[in-house]
């Protein structure tokens, strides 16, 4: 398989099978904890970086095949070794995976782009959104997240709120902290007031625990992970 990945057991969404929408490591992010890396390429260029159509050949491929494997699927992924929006037509992908099975969609993102209506238009079709948001200070987010130049936090948490007054589905909020960075709990408190007006329905906090892009990057000791699990309150999970 080309596109296709897993499928793979997740403690949040259960067993899913993944799609990757872009070549490898194309993000608009270079976070310093990803697990696959530093980004080859670092753009905001939305384009079609792979194919729907051989997308969706090689999903029907998989799924004619594997027909014992997909009933015990939870979910398909858009996620994989990119920043999945950034194929513009991500939002054909969805509605062509809703021709093929019954499963549900789900679209990780680092909502950059979700401050644009097309994109939030095109990510509608999806029945899970899991973004993610690190920070809450522009200084915060590039030191951690080291976007693309242009790039504005104030942007992505507005499109945050409009993506929650538009989208019917749900929404789990990723953060994810490291330790000595955007783990302060003064920046904690802030970021609680923020989460407040996007309303997602879940928080899922998560700290490194495997190679990182960066050396040095390391993991919020458990004990303060579920001190700030408590001051942000309800509906909040610890991975």
């Amino acid at each position: 398989m080309k596109y296709l990945y897993g499928p793979v057991k997740s403690r949040r969404i259960g067993y899913s099978l993944g799609i990757s929408l872009t070549s490898y490591k194309t993000c608009n992010f270079d976070c310093i904890y990803c697990q696959l890396g530093k980004t080859n390429n670092k753009t905001t260029e939305r384009r079609e970086y792979i194919k729907v159509s051989a997308i969706v050949d090689e999903l029907k491929f998989w799924l004619g095949s594997k027909k014992d494997i997909t009933q015990s699927l939870e979910y398909i992924t858009l996620s994989g070794s990119g920043e999945p929006t950034l194929n513009n037509k991500f939002g054909e992908l969805i509605l062509e995976i809703k021709k093929l099975t019954n499963l549900k969609v789900a679209v990780f993102t680092n909502a950059a782009f979700l401050s644009d209506k097309e994109v939030r238009r095109q990510i509608a079709g999806a029945d899970l959104i899991v973004p993610s948001l690190d920070a809450v200070t522009q200084e915060l987010f590039v030191k951690i997240d080291r976007p693309q130049v242009g790039i504005n936090i104030e942007d992505i948490i507005n499109g945050l709120i409009a993506l929650r007054r538009e989208f019917r589905g749900k929404i789990w909020l990723e953060v994810m902290l490291v330790k000595g960075v955007n783990d302060d709990i003064r920046h904690i408190r802030k970021l609680k007031k923020i989460i407040a007006s996007i309303n997602p329905d879940k928080v899922q906090l998560n700290s490194p625990v495997r190679t990182t892009a960066e050396a040095g990057v390391l993991a919020v000791a458990k004990s303060k992970l579920k001190k700030i699990k408590e001051i942000l309150g309800e509906n909040v999970e610890i991975f």
